[in-house]
């Protein structure tokens, strides 16, 4: 008995010294590869009070959340799990209430956008004026890894305003989405410099 409980030692120390001379090295994270598509844009022109152009793989659809405001929609694009929130508002007539309801929605579309800042590496902002159509705002990139990398508003300051905002329907790492977001940032401000107003 003592024997065979000196082999099972002698046999454990050696598996155990044996096992441990080969170093274990983690394989490396490894990323998906996207392919894009080529980029061909076409005009939206339907019975929304605003106009623009969206890339051939995106679509609109009403924005099921808010099925009372039949002018806020979404820009689906599904070969990226992403979509372009827009949601619009009929500024007041009158003076004052109309610069009072732009400030507000302004103050708002500020508010959404550093609501972010918990997890953004920084927030930049940029002025936009398209004086032509009257289409004037302010677009804010948001790095690091944040739910919404591109918010924007745009207004003509009398009748109009329109908020959006890119999501990607993906666990923000912007290790993996940096590309997507890269591919996809064009096209939004394409929309943004194609908008007109009805």
């Amino acid at each position: 008995m003592k024997a065979l409980l000196k082999i099972f030692v002698i046999l454990s120390v050696i598996i155990f010294f044996a096992g441990c001379k080969e170093k274990y090295t983690p394989k490396p994270r490894e990323y998906f590869r996207i392919d894009f598509p080529e980029k061909n844009y076409y005009f939206i022109n339907n019975a929304l009070p605003y106009n623009f152009e969206i890339p051939d793989y995106a679509h609109i659809e009403q924005d099921a959340d808010n099925p009372e405001n039949p002018f806020w929609i979404n820009i689906e694009i599904p070969s990226n799990k992403a979509e372009v929130h827009l949601s619009y508002y009929a500024l007041p007539e009158k003076k004052p209430d109309n610069r009072l309801k732009l400030n507000e929605f302004m103050e708002e579309s500020r508010k959404l956008a550093y609501k972010h800042s918990i997890k953004a590496d920084a927030i930049t902002e940029q002025v936009f004026m398209n004086p032509d159509k009257q289409v004037f705002g302010l677009i804010y990139r948001i790095e690091g890894n944040a739910a919404s990398p591109l918010q924007f508003f745009l207004t003509d300051s009398t009748r109009h305003f329109l908020r959006g905002a890119l999501y990607i329907r993906d666990v923000p790492n912007i290790d993996s989405l940096q590309p997507v977001i890269d591919f996809l940032e064009p096209d939004v401000i394409r929309l943004i410099e194609s908008t007109s107003w009805n």
